[in-house]
């Protein structure tokens, strides 16, 4: 029996868009994840995969339900605890990477530390590096985005959603934008700190090969999750 605490858990969550054509993205969405997990979201483009990870990542409210993270019914904070979640507690990598282009590797990564404050810590610093040394990129340190590969930039993205310890790393279709060779190196990557980092991840993706990698599947169709029938 997995004893592990509830990490996330979206209760009967509806999400609808207003407008001429009002539209119901999602209608009534039941999720736990536990820590440690790895649990991969997967269906056809406009079904709502991306409105799904921005509910969990306080980007976006819920029409109806609760989106709670450890405990916290997200609808209960203010502005500035919002802030501070998405920075503290939550990691995210999208698809394209997002990174500052006048800034090196490693003050990509220190870009959530600097977010509240002006200077990093000799300790924070530290960490940084020791996250590109993770990902693979100790070589890479110094080296802006111009002179990094699609891939080398998406781990860059990954080290820097790592950076302040977050509860969860959500990642919405992070090998999107990437060939073949750099999506299956972050694929492995992604598997690599859930299975060696104990890494809680949220992947919200297209690819099969990505989603194989992650110890649950679900499916998200007609608004509702459930689970893929057999393994992808």
């Amino acid at each position: 029996m997995n004893h592990a605490p509830v990490l996330v858990e979206l209760t009967d969550v509806h999400v609808r868009f207003a407008g001429p054509l009002s539209v119901e993205v999602l209608r009534g969405v039941h999720l736990k994840v536990l820590a440690g997990e790895s649990v991969a979201i997967v269906g056809p483009s406009g079904s709502g995969k991306s409105t799904l990870l921005h509910l969990i990542g306080a980007l976006l409210s819920p029409t109806g339900g609760s989106v709670r993270i450890q405990g916290a019914d997200l609808s209960q904070m203010n502005e500035r605890e919002l802030a501070e979640l998405r920075n503290r507690r939550i990691g995210i990598v999208f698809q394209s990477h997002h990174l500052l282009p006048q800034c090196t590797a490693l003050e990509n990564v220190l870009v959530p530390v600097l977010a509240f404050r002006a200077r990093a810590s000799a300790e924070e610093v530290a960490r940084a590096r020791h996250l590109l040394d993770v990902v693979g990129l100790s070589d890479r340190v110094d080296h802006p985005p111009a002179q990094l590969s699609g891939g080398e930039c998406q781990r860059v993205a990954v080290a820097r959603a790592l950076m302040q310890k977050p509860l969860v790393l959500l990642a919405d279709e992070p090998t999107g934008s990437l060939d073949q060779e750099g999506a299956s190196a972050l694929a492995e990557l992604l598997q690599r700190l859930n299975r060696e980092e104990s890494v809680t991840m949220v992947v919200v993706t297209h690819s099969e090969s990505l989603a194989r990698g992650m110890k649950r599947v679900l499916e998200l169709r007609h608004g509702m999750l459930h689970p893929r029938e057999g393994r992808p």
